[in-house]
C-alpha cells in the first residue's frame, strides 16, 4: 500500500516535544493537538492524498447550574488514505465525543460538534501507528511531555499571579481567596492579574479541554477578549 519511505516515517518514534498534557482529576493525560494530527497526516501522506467523511448526532442537551446550555455530541468519521497513485486505499472509521458548554445554542453545539470531530479523527489515524499518538495508549513507555508554552504579555501591563504564604489577599477593594485556583495551577496554566480581573493563559489545547475545571472556579469567557476571567475582588460582607 504504501512506499517504503512513507512506512519508515510512520514507523519513526513520537518525538516528545509534540505530546501535550493535560489534567483530568488526578490524572495526567498524554495527547496529541488536533491540528499535528493533521500536519502529520499531510506531512506523512501528501496533501490531496487523503480525506474523511463525517456522521455527527446529538447525544444529550441540557442547561447546567449557571444557565449555560451543555450540549453532547457523537461523531461518526471515516478516513481514507490513497497511495501515491491514487490506485490503492485504505479507510479506517471510529467514533469520537465532543461537549459544547456555552449561553447561546449556536456556540454549544459549535463547541460539542468540533470536539467530537476533532477526537474521531485522532481515534481514526490512531491506526496508523507511533507518528498519530498510538504509542501514547502503551502505559509502559515513559513520554516526556511537553510544557506549556510560554504566552508572551500583551502591552497592557499584566502581573503574574503567584500564590503567597497567605490565604487570603486584601485590600480597600476587597478580598480574594488564593487556595480555590489550585485546580487551574496543577494543570500548568497561569493567572494574570489584568486590571480588576484575574485571566487564564497558557496552553490553548489545555485551556479548551478544562473548562469543566475552570467553570468551577466562577471564571467566564469573554468573546471579546478570547479569553477566561472572573473579578478578582469580592466584596466583604456587612
Amino acid at each position: 500500500m504504501f512506499n517504503d519511505k512513507t512506512n519508515q516515517v510512520l514507523g519513526y518514534e513520537l518525538e516528545s516535544s509534540r505530546i501535550k498534557s493535560r489534567q483530568k482529576g488526578n490524572i495526567t493525560l498524554s495527547f496529541l493537538s488536533g491540528f499535528d494530527i493533521i500536519e502529520t497526516a499531510n506531512r506523512v501522506f501528501g496533501f490531496g492524498n487523503w480525506d474523511y467523511s463525517t456522521k455527527l448526532e446529538v447525544v444529550s442537551q441540557e442547561v447546567n447550574q449557571n444557565q449555560n446550555n451543555v450540549i453532547c455530541y457523537k461523531a461518526l468519521v471515516n478516513i481514507v488514505v490513497h497511495d501515491a497513485s491514487h490506485t490503492k486505499l485504505v479507510s479506517r472509521e471510529d467514533v469520537g465525543f465532543g461537549t459544547g458548554i456555552a449561553k447561546t445554542l449556536a456556540d454549544a453545539h459549535e463547541g460539542g460538534a468540533k470536539e467530537a470531530v476533532t477526537d474521531a479523527i485522532k481515534r481514526c489515524f490512531r491506526s496508523f501507528g507511533n507518528q498519530f499518538g498510538n504509542s501514547l495508549y502503551d502505559k509502559s513507555r515513559q513520554h516526556q511531555n511537553q510544557q506549556p508554552a510560554q504566552i508572551q504579555q500583551s502591552q497592557q501591563p499584566q502581573q503574574q499571579y503567584q500564590q503567597p504564604q497567605t490565604q487570603q489577599v486584601q485590600n480597600n477593594q476587597g478580598t480574594y481567596s488564593l487556595q480555590e485556583y489550585t485546580s487551574i495551577l496543577n494543570l500548568g496554566l497561569q493567572i494574570l492579574e489584568q486590571g480588576e480581573n484575574l485571566v487564564i493563559v497558557g496552553d490553548k489545547n489545555i485551556i479548551f479541554n478544562s473548562r469543566d475545571i475552570i467553570k468551577a472556579c466562577s471564571f467566564r469567557w469573554s468573546n471579546e477578549n478570547k479569553s477566561w476571567f472572573k473579578q478578582k475582588y469580592q466584596q466583604q460582607a456587612a
